[in-house]
């Protein structure tokens, strides 16, 4: 017989890497709990009880020999004869090794790294010393069905390993994944202290860290370390925040926790598992574990398998130590006779009637991946030894043949099932995604709620999830608030901080800044929601427009009526002697002035933009130049009558009319170079107020807009002047000293005028010039024809020529 010393394993082989001529095995070999004969035989190894029996070693003889104590996990024994059912079907094929029969010896591994390491260099000696192999470290190939850790993918270290099961790499980005998926960003972590867990828990941290996933602890726990430790682990989860805890923990981890964590049950939990046990029915009375979701090796149906499964007598399973033990555990009685008080074994056993994980096919997962394993190794021995028609059951091979052909396996079982390598010896990775729910009948259940493949988004059937737990740190900062991360703590814990004046964050979520609004929006009251600015401008229905312009048509009915009377009473003394020409220009010109203020209210547009300060600009200059010809003339007139003056003649009628058309004429000059060099157009003022545009007029060029103010300035300073020198001109009637009052009060206001234009906010701007033109239009109006108005209609006696030149004696008291 020749016998290859590949083998089906659970756990990372050890080797000795420092001297193997120093490494020697115990004296007695380990025994296998399973075994048959066969041409080529494969070697199997499981963790079928959870202990090693210890003792106090002397060092004075040799250690004694290894021995499993503790419980037996009946799903592992379940896997050790799925192996032994594959490899029973292989030989009864014809197609597959035909005419070769394939043996087996399975050990129980105990969950422990010593006994790993004995069970693998007794394989290794076995081929070395039947010449199989030419080194014994050529004869390390594996197929293992259970270990996932992403370290046993790396081909410099491991090259002759495979498995059947996906690289925890892959487990790692799916439950990232799917903790970011169901929106939990503060998580705990434990993971056992071994290979598995501190490389799985590594690279599930990476993913979650690139998911936006924070972390609040990352607890390290094996059950061979003092309980200390463990019940420190089991405080930090009693007393954290996050509701969620990601495991990559060995199923013997998990359970030292979980009934630590029994002692003293913590808040309600999360529990998000890894594959070693969230497909293990062993924890499915663990009820604070209920909802526990997370990812195991897609279900599969095996057929006989069950019937294998349950085809065992009495008598069979005394030819086993490991079955015997099965039937005694399972009927609590005993196969060889009274021990331990047991009563024996009468033969009325049913294992049909059993319900443990044994007997359980209703969830074949990992057995499957056993089914697998086996079949790998098949398909590799028939590519070495068989060629199309027979096998060859004494041909020599080496170890790299054998490691050729599990490269180059690719075959689909019976199940449907499909088994290849890549490069790296793994294989095709796809989950199942578990969740643990209550059945019918009160008790926890696994469910398949959904599937996930890496190249794909997970795909999720939570329709019978009752609750989704929250477990975040702070809270979805709402609509119109920014996150700002806490001093010293993870960023997935803030405070949710306003947006700043202008901007807005308008969803729910994490965003660290808010988003500015358009130039011409603004945020509403909540801050999410950027909204067009109004739009201010001094507008018809607007209350201050309505009273000024009530003003501004009041001035200019009045100077109507003023002309009206004047005209009517054109010939009477009082209207000749303030020459009457230039007093209905000027009345025309104020009617004109308290007019023009109309064009500021409205809409600013290009039209009215120009129009609004040219028609102001030209008008007062109107209305200056005639105050200034009536002024001319009072101090003419005066000099008239001295002695040899012929003063009067030098200003007449027609050079009143040309004096006030030529100082017109300037001023329709400078609003003609204005409007043609940089002219008055609407203007968005943005600045002014954040949160409202205001509608104005641009002045264009502010030396053209200055420009004009000034010449009105200059006229009215010169009027004022004059004014002043023939304010006591000996006349019974001076107009020059209303003239003077006017023109003080009408330079008053503009030079008041100036600050205020330049400080009014807004459309108040606006007003201020409105009232500007209104104050010094009826300053004008009530100084220079209030006086004669009132003569006229009050006192007629007085409108005579006698009385204007002083000749009328007074009335006796």
């Amino acid at each position: 017989m020749c016998v290859s010393v590949l083998w089906i394993t659970e756990l990372r082989p050890a080797a000795c890497k420092s001297d193997p001529v120093s490494c020697r095995l115990w004296p007695d070999p380990q025994m296998p709990g399973l075994s048959m004969n066969g041409d080529f035989v494969i070697g199997g190894t499981f963790a079928i009880h959870f202990y090693l029996r210890t003792e106090q070693n002397s060092y004075t003889r040799p250690p004694l020999q290894l021995q499993c104590s503790g419980s037996m996990n009946f799903r592992e024994l379940r896997f050790a004869r799925a192996m032994e059912f594959t490899i029973h079907e292989i030989n009864n094929r014809t197609d597959l090794l035909p005419g070769i029969t394939l043996g087996y010896q399975i050990y129980d591994l105990c969950s422990e790294v010593p006994m790993a390491v004995k069970v693998a260099f007794q394989f290794v000696k076995a081929g070395f010393f039947d010449n199989a192999f030419s080194s014994i470290f050529y004869a390390e190939h594996q197929v293992s069905y259970f270990a996932t850790c992403a370290c046993l993918s790396d081909k410099r270290q491991y090259p002759t390993f495979f498995r059947t099961i996906p690289s925890d790499h892959h487990q790692a980005a799916a439950l990232a994944k799917l903790v970011k998926n169901f929106g939990w960003t503060w998580i705990g972590a434990v993971h056992s202290d071994t290979d598995y867990g501190n490389y799985g828990m590594a690279s599930f941290l990476k993913a979650a860290q690139e998911e936006g996933i924070c972390v609040e602890y990352s607890e390290i726990y094996y059950r061979t370390q003092p309980r200390s430790k463990l019940e420190r682990v089991a405080n930090v989860i009693r007393t954290s925040t996050a509701r969620v805890i990601v495991t990559f923990l060995h199923e013997g981890d998990l359970r030292f926790l979980l009934e630590e964590l029994t002692r003293q049950p913590p808040p309600p939990l999360q529990w998000i598992g890894n594959d070693a046990w969230i497909i293990d029915p062993e924890f499915l009375k663990y009820n604070m574990c209920a909802g526990a979701i997370g990812f195991g090796v897609p279900r599969s149906v095996i057929p006989g398998f069950r019937e294998f499964l349950l085809d065992l007598s009495p008598a069979q399973a005394l030819k086993s130590p490991l079955l015997t033990e099965f039937w005694e555990r399972s009927f609590n009685c005993s196969l060889k006779g009274s021990s331990g008080g047991a009563r024996q074994c009468d033969g009325s056993e049913d294992i049909r009637a059993l319900q443990n994980p044994y007997t359980d096919t209703s969830q074949l997962r990992a057995s499957n991946t056993v089914y697998k394993a086996t079949y790998a190794i098949a398909h590799a021995i028939h590519g070495v030894i068989c060629n199309d028609t027979q096998c060859d059951k004494s041909a020599k091979f080496t170890p790299l043949q054998i490691l050729n052909q599990l490269k180059r396996v690719n075959f689909t079982m019976k199940n449907g099932f499909q088994v290849s390598f890549d490069s790296n010896g793994d294989p095709v990775a796809g989950y199942d995604l578990i969740n643990w729910q209550f059945k019918e009948n009160g008790g926890l259940g696994f469910v398949t709620v959904g599937q996930y493949d890496p190249s794909k988004p997970i795909d999720l059937h939570l329709s019978n999830v009752v609750q989704v737990p929250r477990s975040v740190c702070s809270e979805s900062c709402p609509p119109g608030t920014r996150k700002a991360v806490q001093k010293g703590k993870p960023v997935c814990c803030y405070d949710c901080i306003p947006c700043a004046e202008g901007e807005i964050s308008n969803k729910t979520g994490y965003s660290l800044n808010c988003v500015h609004c358009p130039p011409e929006f603004w945020p509403n009251t909540q801050r999410n929601v950027c909204l067009p600015k109004p739009v201010e401008f001094l507008s018809w229905d607007d209350t201050l427009s309505i009273i000024l312009t009530a003003f501004s048509i009041t001035g200019a009915f009045m100077a109507v009526c003023v002309t009206v009377v004047f005209y009517k009473h054109r010939t009477s003394p009082i209207v000749r002697a303030n020459n009457s020409e230039l007093s209905f220009l000027l009345l025309f010109s104020l009617t004109l002035c308290f007019l023009c203020s109309l064009t500021f209210i409205g809409q600013p547009s290009d039209w009215s933009c120009m129009l609004r300060h040219t028609a102001f600009g030209i008008t007062f200059v109107l209305c200056i130049s005639c105050v200034l010809g009536k002024t001319i003339v009072v101090l003419m007139a005066f000099r008239a009558t001295l002695p040899g003056s012929n003063a009067m003649k030098w200003f007449g009628p027609p050079q009143q009319r040309l004096s006030v058309l030529m100082f017109t004429l300037i001023q329709v000059l400078i609003c003609v170079i204005w409007l043609t060099t940089s002219p008055p157009l609407p203007l968005k003022n943005l600045k002014h107020y954040k949160e409202t545009i205001i509608l104005e007029c641009e002045l264009g060029s502010a030396i053209g807009f200055w420009a004009v103010l000034g010449y009105i300035g200059f006229l009215a300073l010169l009027c004022f002047i004059l004014a002043f020198l023939a304010r006591k001109l000996p006349d019974k009637f001076n107009e020059a000293k209303f003239i003077t009052f006017s023109m003080l009060i009408f330079c008053a206001v503009w030079v008041t005028f100036i600050p205020a234009y330049v400080s009014s906010p807004g459309k108040f701007t606006v007003a201020v010039e409105i009232f500007a033109i209104l104050a010094s239009s009826f300053s004008l109006f009530t100084c220079i024809f209030a006086p004669k108005f009132f003569i006229i209609m009050f006192r007629p006696e007085q409108n005579t020529k006698k009385h204007l030149m002083g000749k009328v004696a007074p009335k006796p008291l």
